[in-house]
């Protein structure tokens, strides 16, 4: 209980510093004429004075409130990686008992796991939070139980209220090694080199190390192992294989000594795509469909196209001197030995043999079709004929063999069993027009009679089940045949027409290699922390993918058929970082985020970040390795630190339980103690 002498004046202040002035003046009069009295009648002025003033005493019921100390744990990712779990454990433990033992003390502990995405730690953010919630005047002290790496120095709080310690795990020996990407683009033209920019850096007190091993894997691949010195930049030139997505994959050995691997590989993802997709069509006669073929290869701006079509064979005799036909000369020889290789795609349309491509010219394109070329066939009655394509030395990678028989009668063509879950033709049924009968395709008229070799895929078929669209591999390359002529018509809206564009930009993606048309295929894709995993497969079962975490431990998943050839399934990784997934067949890689986050970018535990944060508040800082610690109450203002112990400022806050108000004296008594002395005053001056 506490208490003070509180005026309540009962008249205006003015009024009574009026009067106190008019008292003065009298008693100093009194003074200056010598009355023998003087100073009782200035008691008695002072005593009315005190009466209009109205003092009281007021008493306060005081309770006194504990004070809070405050701490934050770090629980992210770096923080537990080698003993630093532990460690925070007992520190905590130890600062839990410490403030236990002191008097009216409360503990508040936070704790701070990963940000979201890959903001790093948020421990100023935490702090900030912690304190707007307690009262600022019952703050005693603030410890960060942390390897001091935070992202979020900028949201530190204004102001401290009470010292700020911080309690560092690890170890005074720990080191790391990190491996960084510094420059990576998100996309490079196939067959243009792109520079990367690699480092593989060391982090605390790290051996002495001049040159380590640098392993390199595209798509999972068979990886390609350097030595590359430590510390310094790697500049790395890398040709892409292959369009679409390419995923390089980076890693250097783990060693036992090193606080952990999670920073050892890297993942870039780089789309490669094609400056010019270069065609070379050749058409053996002029048909309807020609000037199809032309104008949708021709509609695509990105597609490099050099037609010929022959209009004048060797055999044709008209009596018209060369000199004056205005035909261009085909020349063999430039493109098919010389110029060869510069093109992706060489599309036959009706062509058959009529000795303007001699023998050692077909056979350089079934080399060129052995060394990675690509072969599109698009025959007509000329395929049936002694004349076909499939008798000159091309024969040997066509995927089916003519059996001389033409059939002349309307057809729609379907997809097959294997063409419903291969990627060329998946889910092309489902572009399909309206028509009179339901939805489906406009009816082509003519069709090949052909054998499908072994190994041969057939995607669509015609007549009585017969092959229509095959495809096969042949060395390196790949080849495709469509036995029919009149895919034309779909272009041209007949019965509704069809997916002829489509079917022929799938067609040429899948033997241009591309990775998202490849049959057997094990592919992931990232939204923030949720990963979509796609096993395509022209089986009709898949077997469960195991995803390999950052830090090792493995899951095993089972996916579900979401269409016929595509297995799917969603799974929510825990944390960011490199996963790897396979299935026992196909494997795959794909980082959540970067392949080491934010957290692991350095790891080696140092209070330089808090130090300034520290220094403010005149606190510590202390290492968890250094074993226990002691807490000392402190004035403030002064050092809140020393060997082995951090100190706390008591707060002494209280709350105002209850107020009374109670006056000094009654006006009566005032009136009569101010009445005696005027009477005294009176009689004194009344004997002179």
């Amino acid at each position: 209980m506490t208490g003070t002498v509180v005026l309540d004046p009962l008249v205006p202040d003015w009024l009574l510093w009026a009067a106190v002035a008019v008292a003065v003046l009298f008693v100093a009069l009194a003074i200056w004429r010598r009355l023998a009295g003087w100073w009782l009648r200035a008691l008695a002025a002072a005593v009315l004075l005190a009466a209009v003033a109205n003092p009281s005493l007021q008493r306060e019921e005081r309770d006194s409130l504990s004070d809070i100390v405050v701490a934050i744990v770090d629980r992210s990712a770096s923080q537990r990686i080698a003993e630093r779990e532990a460690q925070t454990e007992a520190a905590l433990e130890r600062l839990e008992s410490e403030v236990a033992a002191l008097d009216n003390t409360e503990l508040r502990v936070v704790e701070v796991g990963d940000a979201e995405g890959d903001e790093g730690t948020l421990l100023m953010t935490a702090l900030s939070e912690a304190l707007a919630e307690e009262p600022q005047a019952r703050v005693a002290g603030l410890f960060l139980l942390t390897d001091g790496r935070l992202h979020d120095a900028e949201q530190a709080p204004e102001a401290f209220p009470a010292p700020l310690h911080a309690i560092l795990s690890g170890e005074e020996d720990d080191w790391d090694r990190r491996l960084v990407v510094q420059n990576a683009p998100s996309f490079a033209i196939l067959g243009e080199p792109v520079t990367l920019t690699l480092r593989i850096e060391d982090q605390g007190a790290a051996p002495e190390t001049g040159t380590v091993p640098l392993t390199i894997a595209i798509d999972g691949g068979e990886p390609m192992e350097f030595d590359v010195p430590v510390n310094e930049d790697l500049e790395l030139p890398v040709t892409l294989p292959h369009g679409g997505m390419n995923v390089l994959q980076f890693q250097t050995p783990t060693l036992e000594s090193e606080l952990t691997g999670r920073n050892n590989a890297a993942v870039v993802q780089i789309n490669g795509v094609r400056d010019r997709l270069r065609v070379l069509l050749v058409s053996g006669e002029p048909h309807p469909g020609e000037r199809t073929w032309r104008n949708l290869l021709k509609s695509d701006s990105s597609v490099d196209l050099v037609h010929f079509t022959i209009l004048r064979p060797p055999e044709k005799q008209d009596g018209v001197p060369v000199d004056e036909l205005s035909l261009i000369a085909f020349p063999t020889r430039e493109l098919f030995l010389e110029k060869i290789d510069e093109f992706d795609l060489i599309i036959f349309d009706r062509y058959k043999r009529r000795g303007i491509l001699p023998s050692i010219y077909l056979d350089n394109i079934r080399s060129y079709v052995e060394s990675g070329g690509a072969v599109l066939v698009a025959a007509g009655p000329d395929y049936a004929s002694a004349d076909s394509l499939y008798r000159s030395p091309m024969g040997d990678m066509l995927p089916a063999a003519p059996t001389a028989r033409v059939y002349e009668e309307g057809f729609t063509p379907q997809l097959s069993d294997l063409g419903q879950r291969h990627p060329v033709t998946e889910g092309l049924e489902q572009s399909a027009p309206e028509g009179e009968d339901g939805p489906g395709w406009g009816r082509w008229f003519r069709q090949i009679e052909v054998d499908a070799l072994p190994d041969t895929q057939i995607l669509m078929e015609g007549i009585d089940d017969r092959p229509l669209l095959a495809l096969d591999r042949y060395g390196e390359g790949r080849v495709a045949l469509m036995a029919s002529d009149h895919i034309w018509l779909w272009n041209r809206g007949y019965e509704g027409g069809g997916p002829q564009l489509e079917l022929l930009r799938r067609l040429a993606h899948w033997m241009m290699k591309e990775p998202e048309l490849e049959e057997e295929a094990l592919t992931a894709e990232a939204t923030g922390q949720t990963m979509r995993i796609t096993r395509r497969t022209l089986d009709e079962e898949t077997g469960d993918v195991t995803v390999t975490h950052p830090d090792g431990t493995k899951t095993v998943l089972t996916l579900d058929e979401v269409s016929p050839g595509r297995f799917e399934t969603v799974w929510d990784a825990p944390e960011m970082g490199l996963y790897r997934l396979t299935d026992g067949e196909e494997e795959s890689v794909i980082a959540l985020g970067p392949a080491a986050p934010r957290e692991f970018e350095e790891t080696i535990a140092s209070a330089e970040q808090l130090d300034p944060f520290i220094d403010g508040t005149r606190g510590g800082t202390l290492a968890m390795a250094d074993g226990n610690f002691d807490l000392r109450e402190v004035r403030e203002g002064r050092p809140a630190a020393g060997r082995g112990w951090l100190g706390v400022t008591p707060r002494g806050a209280y709350v105002t339980a209850d107020v009374t108000i109670t006056p000094l004296l009654p006006a009566w008594a005032f009136l009569l103690i101010a009445a005696s002395l005027v009477v005294g005053a009176w009689l004194r001056e009344g004997r002179r």
